[in-house]
């Protein structure tokens, strides 16, 4: 069975994503983000939203290990400051319901939701630029990257919550990143 840890980054919608994960019938464990990487035994990793950088914790440290990773809002705006993108004030605030171009179709994390999609998003702060190896997946009016993702690396982010019910696809967003570990797994092994 494929296991995935969620790091709490303090976000008001994380035990949500361990619930969406235990719902799909995943073995899924919520730590705290002052957890050593090397203290987890998961197949994958997600990174949780959160309220602001100050509060990360070891989060940068689980991008170095070779499981994959999935970055939810704060946790993919850590992914791209941690690799060298920027990460500045999005121009559209707080929550709201955005539509979500798909630009990548072949993406393994989300071209299965393409042409395009529903999702709850907060764009308080968002990623402004790249970190080097990462392909830019979807955008939206209000936010140029929606989603990212370094297939080499297994790296991958969304700026949206799919683990909310507002998000149409969310569920499906989480089985994709389920088959990325269970590949990924199953390579290693």
């Amino acid at each position: 069975m494929t296991t995935i840890t969620v790091v709490d980054n303090h976000g008001q919608f994380t035990h949500l994503e361990q619930r969406a994960l235990r719902d799909l019938g995943v073995d899924c464990e919520l730590i705290d983000n002052d957890t050593p990487p090397e203290e987890v035994e998961a197949d994958g990793i997600v990174l949780s939203g959160g309220p602001d950088m100050d509060r990360i914790g070891r989060s940068p440290q689980y991008l170095e290990d070779g499981r994959p990773v999935l970055g939810i809002c704060l946790g993919m705006q850590i992914m791209a400051l941690e690799l060298g993108g920027s990460v500045g004030s999005g121009d559209y605030g707080g929550y709201a319901d955005v539509t979500v171009d798909v630009l990548e179709p072949d993406d393994p994390l989300i071209g299965s939701l393409a042409p395009e999609t529903r999702v709850w998003a907060s764009h308080a702060d968002e990623v402004k630029e790249l970190p080097e190896g990462f392909t830019r997946t979807a955008s939206s009016d209000v936010c140029g990257v929606e989603a990212m993702s370094d297939t080499e690396r297994n790296l991958y982010g969304v700026q949206w919550h799919p683990e909310v019910a507002h998000t149409a696809q969310g569920d499906e967003v989480f089985e994709n990143f389920l088959e990325i570990c269970k590949t990924t797994a199953e390579a290693s092994h």
